[in-house]
């Protein structure tokens, strides 16, 4: 499938089928978050897949996840941070969020569904799983089997601002 296609088809997902993703699958889904870029290549992000029922229930306690049988908890390494000189900006939630999209976009190419879930408490997080200090979660994929069914890849064109609007020329 040729990329733009792809990024047309996938949606938000929230109702997955039971089955978990094959090994191979979820493999070529965090290989898009390795090759992902990041500022200055200093790669301040840390993955953890929770596929077991008792990480799903520790998660479950945080966010509603909508029957995920697989989700990558996307954190933040403060200590490999990249800071903007000017305003002390991190680059932490932009290179997270890279490497969400390269996952979520890989996923549908695998045929796989994926939400993208910010609506969460993420203290919760990081005591269900004892996450150290500089760790923060940034967000939460939701990944599996897609019970749902699926949006037209033209929706776009209606459910999406006018370029006129997004784009200004100068």
């Amino acid at each position: 499938m040729e990329l733009l296609e792809v990024m047309k088809k996938r949606f938000s997902v929230r109702k997955y089928k039971e089955q978990q993703i094959e090994p191979e699958k979820l493999k070529k889904v965090l290989e898009a978050a390795h090759v992902a870029p990041t500022a200055t290549n200093a790669q301040p992000v840390r993955l953890i897949v929770v596929q077991s029922e008792e990480g799903r229930a520790k998660l479950d306690k945080a966010a509603r996840l909508y029957g995920a049988p697989t989700v990558v908890i996307v954190c933040a390494d403060h200590d490999r941070a990249w800071v903007r000189k000017y305003d002390n900006k991190q680059s932490t939630d932009i290179d997270a969020s890279i490497l969400t999209d390269h996952m979520m976009l890989e996923a549908t190419e695998q045929g796989l569904g994926s939400l993208w879930v910010c609506w969460f408490d993420p203290k919760i997080v990081k005591e269900e799983f004892d996450l150290p200090d500089n760790l923060e979660p940034i967000n939460l994929l939701a990944l599996g089997y897609s019970d749902a069914d699926e949006k037209s890849a033209d929706r776009h064109g209606t459910e999406r601002i006018d370029m006129e609007e997004l784009v200004t020329y100068r």
